[in-house]
């Protein structure tokens, strides 16, 4: 691996990480460009290339894991998961949840069980697909 793609790598992982603390945050292509250190057209194509997604849906895939989590574990009503994980809107969230996961939150929550078991084992079965 050459130095150069080293670097935009590492460049791509600092912008993936600020995604991961700030998600429910709101965050933008040209924000997550300056973490990154290069323009918005640039960084947009290269986190694809490097992650296989856009950054958006990055973002929005992120936020439904954690909606995710409080819908199994919580008793909080799934308007206010929708605005503690960053969306706007609870139609946005319920669209969003339902592309993702292929059921409305209202479902997820009435099927999905709380496992007694670690969290990073419950994080890799539970993940929705990419």
């Amino acid at each position: 691996m050459s130095r150069a793609s080293e670097e935009t790598n590492r460049r791509m992982l600092r912008a993936r990480d600020a995604m991961d603390r700030a998600y429910a945050q709101p965050l933008d292509v040209p924000a997550l460009a300056r973490i990154a250190h290069v323009s918005p057209a640039h960084f947009a194509r290269t986190f694809r290339a490097t992650f296989g997604e856009t950054p958006h849906r990055y973002l929005q895939r992120r936020r439904v894991e954690r909606a995710m989590f409080l819908l199994r574990e919580s008793d909080r009503s799934i308007t206010d998961i929708c605005f503690e994980v960053g969306f706007g809107s609870p139609g946005t969230f319920s669209r969003t949840f339902r592309d993702i996961v292929g059921r409305s939150p209202r479902e997820y929550r009435r099927t999905a069980v709380a496992l007694d078991v670690p969290t990073c084992f419950t994080m890799a079965w539970m993940r929705p697909g990419a």
